[in-house]
């Protein structure tokens, strides 16, 4: 069975940085790659998005100044760089992944999900 493993989030203070990483097999190496975040007692959304390339890229309005995806492909490791960290912030990030096709935010989208990681934004 194939999986997605995340980082380990953790607690970051306002204005701070943190990276996650989703590191997979090469089954997934012409996959599209997103990130979602569920807030508590909110619904989960949609983060960023990246495609099999690495050429297109999106991002939500509340993080696109702030948070970049990347892809390493020698290592199949999808990675979330967040800078100027907000406790807006403060979420379990889960790792995606789609087979085809280009509909980032749409979470049916995605056929496979990572476990999830917690990040803490302390104010």
């Amino acid at each position: 069975q194939q999986q997605l493993v995340e980082s380990v989030g953790g607690l970051v203070q306002a204005g701070g940085s943190s990276r996650l990483s989703c590191a997979a097999s090469s089954f997934f190496s012409s996959y599209t790659w997103g990130w979602f975040r569920q807030a508590p007692g909110k619904e989960r959304e949609f983060v960023a998005a990246i495609n099999w390339s690495g050429g297109t890229t999106y991002a939500t309005d509340s993080v696109k100044a702030r948070f970049r995806i990347s892809r390493d492909e020698y290592k199949n490791t999808k990675r979330l760089q967040m800078d100027g960290l907000a406790p807006d912030d403060t979420a379990v990030y889960y790792c995606e992944a789609a087979p085809f096709g280009w509909n980032p935010r749409d979470a049916t989208f995605y056929d496979y999900w990572g476990q999830g990681t917690k990040v803490t934004v302390s104010s």
